[in-house]
């Protein structure tokens, strides 16, 4: 069964560079708020973004079926990306971008046609 390769790799690596920005956003964050005693969850959003980014480009690879779902899934989540996790330093925001643009336009190719009529030989 043919596969999206190049989409699902692309939101992979993607996913991981928006998901690194997004820890150290997050352990940043959090050395902020304890000097000042306060407590936050939105920093863990961008490392949030990241991990599904990596599980959309995941379930691209397994459920090619489902490309044109998970390709929009894709795009929206490098676009919300940007100001969580500045896009994984918008290499992230790129790659992703581009791994779900390809995954929207990923044409299945076409079941070898079987003739069942006999050789003459």
């Amino acid at each position: 069964m043919a596969r999206p390769i190049g989409a699902g790799v692309l939101l992979i690596i993607g996913g991981f560079f928006i998901f690194v920005v997004g820890l150290a956003f997050a352990v940043f964050g959090l050395a902020v708020l304890a000097l000042f005693h306060i407590t936050s969850i939105l920093f863990f959003i961008g490392a949030a973004v990241g991990a599904l980014t990596i599980l959309v480009g995941i379930l691209t690879l397994v459920i090619p079926s489902a490309h044109t779902i998970l390709g929009v899934l894709g795009i929206v989540l490098a676009i919300v990306s940007l100001p969580f996790a500045l896009g994984g330093i918008f290499l992230g925001f790129i790659l992703a971008l581009i791994g779900g643009i390809l995954a929207i336009t990923w044409k299945a190719p076409p079941e070898p046609f079987v003739d069942a009529t006999a050789r003459k030989v």
